[in-house]
């Protein structure tokens, strides 16, 4: 019976954390002109104006481009530091890490108002190396958290094999650790992609009129423009979301299938 009753209360708080990314969907192919629910009607106009709209195509290709390069860079970073805070001696190793997930921590509207501030005498507001450096920032804890979960669960006396084989250490890092703990580093890929395609807060005081995300654009419209196309926009980044992880999940359940055979 407790069992019963804790299953009944996890499945509410679920639903309940669910509910308004499920209203959102109904939303997005309402007939009405603005967004009313329940949806009086069915069609998918909205998505088609959205996909023929040269604003919101901007925004989205601008957002895929900066997750992309972020996406790259977070991994790369990340990965790096994982490694030197899980096998290396440094002195103040705890502050480091601390220092190091310290974006996860710090709200963002505060890292944003202090972004704008720096970014702004040099040209980088609206600028996608200036949304790189920034979204990396904000993706590199993520990347950091999976890799150092996947090191730790990593036997060091397979690396330790590797060298006393003459192998040197890129060698061994390439050959046998990388190849060891992907699942990690893809998992802190697909994290540090959401991170900047979904980032809003920092993204609306870095965007410019000409370097918009789409995170911004959905911002603007909300304020102006608020039409079904938003919960259009909105669903396709829930999906996009839910693709990923999807993915992330079923290369996980493989990779255990394939260390078990």
């Amino acid at each position: 019976m407790a069992a019963l009753l804790a299953a009944v209360a996890i499945g509410s708080i679920l639903f309940f954390l669910l509910l308004p990314t499920l209203i959102v969907i109904p939303m997005s192919v309402g007939t009405s002109s603005y967004i009313e629910f329940p949806p009086r009607g069915l069609t998918f106009k909205w998505y088609e104006v959205y996909l023929s709209d040269p604003d919101w195509m901007a925004a989205t290709w601008f957002s895929l481009r900066i997750a992309v390069a972020t996406t790259f860079s977070a991994t790369v970073i990340g990965t790096l530091a994982a490694v030197a805070l899980v096998r290396g001696r440094l002195p103040g190793k705890d502050f480091l890490q601390a220092f190091t997930l310290a974006p996860l921590i710090v709200p963002h509207i505060v890292i944003a108002v202090a972004l704008y501030l720096f970014f702004a005498p040099l040209g980088l507001t609206g600028n996608f190396y200036g949304f790189v450096i920034s979204h990396s920032m904000l993706a590199v804890p993520y990347v950091v958290i999976t890799v150092s979960a996947a090191l730790q669960r990593f036997d060091p006396n397979l690396e330790l094999a590797a060298l006393n084989c003459g192998a040197t250490r890129l060698q061994a890092f390439f050959h046998i650790v990388l190849p060891n703990i992907r699942p990690g580093v893809a998992a802190g890929a697909v994290f540090a992609f959401l991170a900047s395609f979904d980032e809003a807060t920092v993204a609306f005081f870095i965007s410019s009129v000409e370097g918009k995300t789409i995170t911004r654009k959905m911002f603007e419209d909300i304020d102006f423009n608020l039409t079904p196309v938003i919960a259009a926009v909105s669903t396709v980044l829930t999906l996009v979301s839910l693709v990923l992880m999807s993915t992330i999940e079923v290369a996980r359940q493989r990779s255990g299938q394939g260390r078990l055979g």
